[in-house]
């Protein structure tokens, strides 16, 4: 079993290497050129080093942190080498995702005594939302859960339609209505018919649109209400999916949707295609809502348990 599990693990390890190589490359290529020529960690590389961190989509306010990380890490140490500088910013990076992330793993544990558990997915559209609501029903039904969808984004018909597919695929029940139905009315025959037949998880698919935040924020809370008249205290989890190829957009949608309701993790998707897999750092240092997972390639395995450690592991990696 061990066996299995260590090359099932090598596996997705080499998916997350592969899905960051874009970021992982672009980074190295400005840190490279930032330090060139210079031997010594000083002012002058760290101005450097701030550049390549905010260049790199990792935010202004998280490489600010890092930069004080640093400095207090080379007024301590007297002297420090360029040549450890990858070293210190994987350790310090480490760090201050150990502060959102008190677990190095962070995927969602579905306890026995709040079931169904009801999962809310928000995030405007194209930002991967209805694929992660499938791989998500992969990911459940593969340990044995009794999954079901709900299509609460009546917006737009394609939003009905791709859910479908997804549920077609996975082969698990799908609750839907017409395009411009209630979506707070959909979201009560998902629970009605989750709680008939004793499902263990149902994900809720809302709509994706930033029309106007007072808009959002009442239908959210529309679709919360009328969901605990059939299963108290939920949504269990409200989770935001974000587009890490947007970059510093995404860090805008997290804004935007954190303040429309009470979001408690996150999924960055897309980051196989883009050099801003920088964004993950910021986003989950900014926002101090965990990163549950990253979506790092097409495959159905391919949305992955963000592990901050392998995360950045492989963001920096043996490329020196």
């Amino acid at each position: 079993m061990s066996l299995f599990k260590n090359i099932f693990s090598s596996k997705k390890k080499e998916t997350l290497d592969k899905g960051l190589e874009k970021s992982k490359t672009s980074f190295f290529s400005k840190l490279g050129k930032a330090v060139a020529g210079k031997s010594k960690v000083d002012d002058d590389v760290l101005d450097d080093l701030e550049e390549v961190l905010v260049t790199s989509d990792v935010g202004v306010n998280t490489t600010l942190k890092i930069i004080e990380r640093i400095e207090a890490r080379v007024a301590r140490d007297k002297y420090v080498g360029t040549d450890e500088l990858n070293t210190i910013l994987r350790e310090e990076i480490a760090g201050l995702l150990s502060e959102t992330h008190a677990e190095n793993l962070t995927e969602f544990v579905i306890p026995k005594e709040k079931r169904p558990y009801v999962i809310m997915v928000v995030g405007v559209n194209g930002v991967g939302k209805t694929t992660t609501i499938g791989k998500l029903a992969f990911q459940f039904k593969k340990q044995g859960l009794k999954v079901v969808l709900g299509a609460a984004d009546t917006f737009r018909a394609a939003a009905i339609d791709q859910l479908q597919v997804w549920a077609d695929r996975v082969e698990v029940p799908i609750v839907k209505q017409k395009m411009g139905s209630d979506p707070a009315s959909v979201a009560f025959d998902t629970l009605s018919s989750a709680v008939k037949q004793s499902a263990d998880v149902v994900i809720i698919d809302t709509a994706g649109r930033l029309h106007n935040k007072v808009n959002l924020m009442n239908e959210l809370t529309k679709v919360k209400r009328v969901m605990q008249k059939v299963v108290p205290e939920t949504p269990h989890e409200v989770l935001l999916v974000l587009d890490g190829s947007t970059g510093q957009n995404a860090f805008e949608q997290a804004k935007q949707f954190t303040k429309a309701t009470e979001v408690s993790s996150l999924a960055v998707t897309k980051l196989d295609g883009t050099a801003k897999g920088g964004v993950v750092i910021g986003i989950s240092d900014q926002f101090q809502i965990p990163v549950k997972y990253i979506g790092v390639g097409e495959g159905l395995e391919d949305l992955q348990v963000f592990n901050k450690h392998e995360f950045v592991d492989s963001f920096f990696g043996s490329k020196n």
